[in-house]
C-alpha cells in the first residue's frame, strides 16, 4: 500500500493537516488499513523533502497544513494513470506460512488450512454482511467503502479456493508417499490388492 500516494491524492482534494490526512484516508477506506499517525508525518516530511508538498503554516491551533505542489500533481497524475505493477508482490503472510509448514518437519499442515479456512470464512461472510448492508442504505460517500469491500470479498474467495487447492496438493502428496512406500493399492472394485505370491506361497 503507499501511503506517499494516498497522501497526496488527498491533498490535491484541498491542504490539510496530518490527523485529518489520517482520518480522511481511514474514512474513504473504510478503516480497513489504518495509518499510524507517526507514518503519515513522516512521509509528510519525505514529501516535502522531494518537493511535493509544502507547508501553509497552520491552522490557528498548532497544526501543520500542508499543500500540495504542481510537481505533487503531477506525481499524483502519474499514479492514476500507471497500472499497480505486479513485479514485486506483497508479501503474503498465509503463503509464507504454508511454504514453511510443508518444509518441516512436525508441522501438521492440513490444520493449519483447517484453521484458516475456518477464520477466511468468517471473514467471507463478515465482509459479504458489510457490504449488503451498506448497499440497502447507499450514500454517494459510500462508493468508496464498497469498492473496497468488493476488493476484500474477491480476494478472500480466492484465498479459498487457493485453500482448497493446497488441501488437496497435500492429499496427493500423501497418496504419492504411501504408493512409494509400497503401502497396498486399490484395485478397481475397492478391494486391497496384496504383493504378488512367490512360487513358494502358490503350492
Amino acid at each position: 500500500m503507499s501511503i506517499r500516494y494516498s497522501l497526496l491524492a488527498l491533498l490535491q482534494d484541498q491542504p490539510r493537516y496530518g490527523y485529518q490526512l489520517r482520518v480522511e484516508f481511514e474514512n474513504r477506506t473504510g478503516a480497513t488499513w489504518p495509518l499510524n499517525i507517526g507514518q503519515v508525518y513522516t512521509t509528510l516530511d519525505r514529501l516535502e523533502r522531494d518537493a511535493l508538498v509544502a507547508k501553509e503554516g497552520d491552522d490557528g491551533e498548532g497544526h501543520v497544513v500542508y499543500s500540495i505542489t504542481p510537481a505533487g500533481k503531477a506525481e499524483v497524475r502519474n499514479w492514476f494513470a500507471a497500472p499497480v505493477e505486479r513485479n514485486n508482490p506483497p508479501r503474503n503472510e498465509l503463503a509464507i506460512k504454508l511454504a514453511l509448514a510443508v518444509t518441516l518437519p512436525g508441522v501438521d499442515v492440513q490444520a493449519i488450512i483447517q484453521a484458516q479456512r475456518v477464520a477466511s470464512i468468517r471473514a467471507l461472510q463478515d465482509y459479504t454482511k458489510a457490504r449488503r448492508d451498506t448497499a440497502a442504505n447507499q450514500r454517494a460517500a459510500d462508493t468508496a467503502w464498497l469498492l473496497v469491500l468488493d476488493s476484500l470479498i474477491f480476494q478472500t474467495e480466492a484465498e479459498v479456493r487457493w485453500l482448497d487447492l493446497c488441501e488437496a496438493r497435500m492429499v496427493q502428496q500423501a497418496q504419492a508417499q504411501a504408493a512409494s512406500a509400497g503401502a497396498p493399492r486399490k484395485t478397481s472394485n475397492g478391494a486391497t490388492e496384496d504383493a504378488p505370491l512367490n512360487a513358494d506361497s502358490r503350492r
